[in-house]
């Protein structure tokens, strides 16, 4: 394990059976109050984005705005905001995706993507990769294109990734903790 995994690994914190009984939420919330430990993870995202030619970002609501907005910024490159539907004023482009109880949709502004944008998807977790399918399809409609997702862990048992991989066709997808 490398030092900043060490790092980002002693800043989350294991909360019990939340939202419901059995589940083992990962809390960032140690991690974005620590100075170091936030501007480690912000350093290591940004570099993902250079590495990958990004020219925008795209934070996935909510946590995802979180870290998002700094790697946009230190990265030097816009940051655009994938939110729940209805929360956007204007027009939109809307993406409806599943969830493991029903469905849900996403949207972003059209006008702020455009051809020959290359754009990094950021998150927090990686579970089943439902919502970042659906912004994969939200960028490639607006005529644009993922250079990558970036997330700070994937929880691998669940099966993200290889729903991923016919999305995001070769784009590379880059988690800092596998948990």
């Amino acid at each position: 394990m490398t030092g900043i995994q060490e790092l980002l690994l002693s800043r989350i914190r294991d909360v019990a059976d939340y939202p419901e009984p059995g589940v083992m939420f990962k809390d960032i919330t140690p991690l974005l109050a620590d100075p170091a430990a936030f501007t480690a993870l912000t350093d290591a995202l940004a570099d993902i984005a250079a590495d990958t030619g990004a020219t925008k970002v795209v934070g996935l609501e909510a946590r995802g705005f979180i870290l998002g907005a700094p790697v946009a910024v230190r990265a030097g490159l816009g940051f655009i905001p994938v939110r729940k539907a209805g929360k956007l004023p204007g027009a939109t482009l809307r993406q409806a995706y599943d969830l493991e109880y029903g469905s849900a949709e996403i949207e972003v502004h059209a006008e702020d993507l455009a051809s020959g944008d290359r754009v990094l998807i950021v998150d927090d977790v990686l579970a089943t990769g439902g919502t970042a399918e659906a912004a994969i399809r939200l960028i490639e409609r607006a005529g644009a294109e993922v250079s990558g997702l970036a997330v700070l862990m994937e929880l691998g048992f669940l099966g993200g990734r290889a729903r991923l991989a016919p999305a995001l066709g070769g784009a590379p997808l880059e988690a800092l903790l596998q948990v």
